[in-house]
């Protein structure tokens, strides 16, 4: 303490105890300010204070002096608490400090210690805080924080955003996303999101996990790979489906870019079969190394998988070989469209695929065996020599589910001028079906040699088919043809409706004389209709498999029949039949066999008589080139007529009527049977051709050249030229 503070001190504690007033205690509180900032003792002043006084007995004067003393220390303990209670508060705030320090690294070794991904997103999908999980699982790590949206590693930035937009609304998200790693390996992962209200914003804030779901996924989509294959190679009907489906389902899971099987052959190369590109399905076109491989193959195991490495000398395969089991000595080949590494996931579903390509080859087999019997068996049935000039026949069995069917047909002749026509169709399929049409084309047959109506043929066939086991409401259109007059007589029992096309009138449907099928109660006799066929008319008999379809009304079919029978009119049988059975063909193939008959009247016989002049010359061209065109003579044939019927009406102009004033000459043109017969006659003189023709005379050598037959009558009153052609179709 100083002197002048001890002295100041004094003089104002004897003036207060002189007045005791107010007035002298605001001087002792001002002493207390002095002393704080001078930085007095507070022991100094109590000391100072009791020197002063003594031993005084006064107690009213101790009293008030004590007051005195207490109102100067009253400024040094304000002082005094102030700075206790901030060294209190630095120390709790310290403590606090230290405490969260170590939440915060307790939090951050919790976060980063959990097996699933975190990570925390603002309101705009911004990541702002990841775990080393989210890292392993991504390959993102925190360093390049934040990742804005769409973050970069999710692949479908629409889905992504359909998402965010959901969680937007909803405040939480489940769902499995497709991800790419930081190094570009492709995954899958599970994410669960859920919003978190952010203190002192209208904005949530969003807390989620990721979890890597790769592996099982992947089980789970090769279990699904798996079961749609054995289902679409099971119902597969031949090699090239099994194949082909194999390739379709395989493609994305395992990269596939081509599927062979090598089946080796007693004494033979190799049989090689294929789906996908390149193409080449010949043994000769493999890679030697390759051909190495398989031939090693063949003392494998069934089971057996091993990698075809790729050419670079890297541990890649470009391709697996296997033996397939019970597929008898047969291999099969799985190429890559690059060189990939073949993990224990890979393995896994190549061993259960091949053990599936193994059963469909062995039911495949036996399909193809079976139903290269059913149409040995098929074809045995139905008429093997070749119809009557006129007509043509064809037989298409079903593609899918292939197998045979009841559909038959006959072409019978019956004595030189009637021809017996019938199309029928069993009910069922496969063996059974074919066995009952066996036995009603015989009984058909036989019946319509007896020359009877086709209502009576068609009642007496129904006795027939009552005692064939399985042949109720069997189905058969029956006719009887006249080729001389053109007359049909027929009658139709629940069979489709021919089809009738003339030159003169659009196509027309014979739809009456129709009644039930065979073996089926009737009230009344079959009707029996004629119709008679004009000179270039078409008549087309077929079964049901040609124009029915499921998605359609069969008058549908039957409508594009009549336009396609239409359009071919003035083609040969042959043709219009191929048209037919192409035109109305399903893109995948008919499901049903499908019998077509067809039967074209030959136009009119040509007659010609006219001037034997040069100028007649090109219209016996003109008219017997339409007359061709009408009989259904290809373009070739055409040729070869007209230029021999050209020579020899020439040979008549110029040396027929020789000596004389022009005279007549006939060019008659018929078609009998599959054969066209021409003769062409003059009434002059016959001049006999030279033996070693030079410039002329070489017209009868042409003629011989393009024609079948060539018939040379000469005479005192003039010639004939007859020559026979074959009618080929056109």
């Amino acid at each position: 303490m100083t002197a002048e503070f001890r002295a100041a001190y004094t003089d104002a504690l004897r003036a207060y105890l002189a007045g005791r007033d107010e007035a002298g205690l605001e001087v002792g509180h001002e002493l207390g300010r002095r002393a704080l900032a001078e930085r007095i003792s507070t022991l100094d002043i109590v000391e100072n204070h009791f020197l002063l006084l003594g031993s005084g007995d006064d107690e009213s004067e101790s009293a008030a002096a004590l007051q005195f003393l207490l109102q100067t220390l009253a400024a040094l303990d304000v002082a005094t608490r102030g700075f206790l209670d901030g060294t209190q508060r630095y120390e709790q705030q310290r403590a606090r400090a230290d405490g969260l320090a170590d939440r915060d690294q307790f939090r951050t070794a919790l976060v980063n210690a959990l097996q699933e991904g975190f990570f925390v997103a603002d309101g705009d999908g911004t990541v702002v805080e990841i775990n080393d999980a989210f890292t392993e699982i991504t390959g993102y790590d925190a360093a390049g924080l934040p990742y804005r949206w769409p973050h970069p590693w999710l692949v479908d930035h629409g889905l992504a955003d359909r998402q965010l937009n959901q969680l937007i609304e909803t405040g939480d998200l489940q769902a499995e996303t497709e991800i790419r790693r930081r190094d570009g390996a492709p995954g899958w992962a599970a994410v669960s999101i859920n919003a978190v209200p952010a203190a002192g914003s209208a904005r949530a804030v969003y807390v989620g996990t990721i979890r890597d779901v790769t592996v099982l996924r992947a089980a789970a989509e090769r279990e699904r790979l798996l079961a749609r294959l054995a289902t679409a190679i099971g119902l597969a009907k031949s090699m090239a489906e099994v194949l082909a489906i194999t390739l379709e389902e395989c493609r994305a899971a395992i990269d596939l870019q081509r599927v062979l099987t090598v089946t080796w052959r007693s004494g033979d190369e190799p049989a090689v079969r294929a789906a996908g590109e390149p193409a080449g399905a010949q043994w000769s076109d493999l890679d030697p190394d390759l051909q190495t491989t398989l031939g090693q193959a063949r003392q494998w195991p069934p089971l057996t998988i091993e990698p075809v490495l790729s050419p670079d000398g890297s541990d890649a395969a470009c391709g697996i070989v296997a033996m397939l089991p019970g597929a008898g000595d047969t291999a099969v080949v799985l190429e890559h469209q690059r060189p990939r590494q073949i993990s224990v996931d890979d393995r896994l579903l190549l061993t259960a695929l091949v053990g599936h390509l193994g059963l469909a080859i062995q039911h495949v087999r036996q399909f193809e065996t079976a139903r290269e019997a059913s149409l040995t068996l098929q074809r045995a049935m139905l008429p093997t020599s070749s119809p009557p000039a006129g007509f043509a026949v064809r037989y298409e069995p079903a593609v899918a589910p292939l197998e045979i069917g009841g559909d038959w047909y006959d072409v019978l002749p019956i004595g030189e001028r009637t021809i017996g026509i019938v199309v029928g169709d069993c009910v069922g399929r496969g063996l059974p079906a074919a066995a009952v049409m066996g036995q009603l084309r015989s009984s058909a047959r036989a019946l319509l040699l007896t020359g009877a109506e086709p209502a009576v043929l068609l009642e007496e066939l129904d006795s027939a088919a009552a005692l064939i086991p399985h042949a109720y409401c069997a189905t058969v259109f029956l006719a009887v043809l006249d080729i001389r007059t053109g007359e049909l007589r027929y009658s139709n029992a629940g069979h489709v409706p021919a089809v009738l096309a003339t030159p003169a009138s659009p196509p027309s449907v014979l739809s009456d004389a129709a009644t039930v099928p065979l073996a089926v109660r009737r009230t009344g006799p079959r009707p029996q209709g004629t119709r008679t066929l004009p000179p270039g008319s078409a008549l087309l008999l077929y079964t049901d498999g040609l124009v029915e379809r499921r998605d359609a009304p069969i008058d549908d079919g039957i409508d594009r029949v009549t336009r396609v029978l239409a359009a071919e009119l003035s083609s040969h049988a042959d043709t219009i039949a191929d048209a037919v059975l192409r035109e109305l063909a399903p893109p995948a193939g008919y499901d049903d066999d499908v019998a077509v008959l067809v039967y074209r009247r030959p136009p009119a016989p040509l007659h010609l008589e006219i001037a034997a002049t040069p100028a007649n010359l090109g219209r016996v061209r003109t008219e017997l080139t339409a007359w061709l065109t009408e009989v259904g003579a290809g373009q070739e044939l055409t040729t070869d007529v007209v230029l021999a019927v050209n020579e020899a009406c020439t040979n008549s102009v110029e040396h027929g009527y020789r000596d004389v004033a022009a005279g007549v000459m006939i060019v008659d043109a018929a078609v009998w049977g599959d054969e066209i017969v021409v003769r062409v006659l003059d009434f002059g003189t016959w001049k006999t051709p030279d033996e070693k023709p030079r410039t002329r005379g070489r017209g009868l050598p042409m003629m011989r050249a393009v024609s079948a037959r060539v018939d040379l009558g000469p005479s005192a009153s003039g010639t004939t030229v007859e020559m026979v052609f074959r009618l080929a179709p056109g």
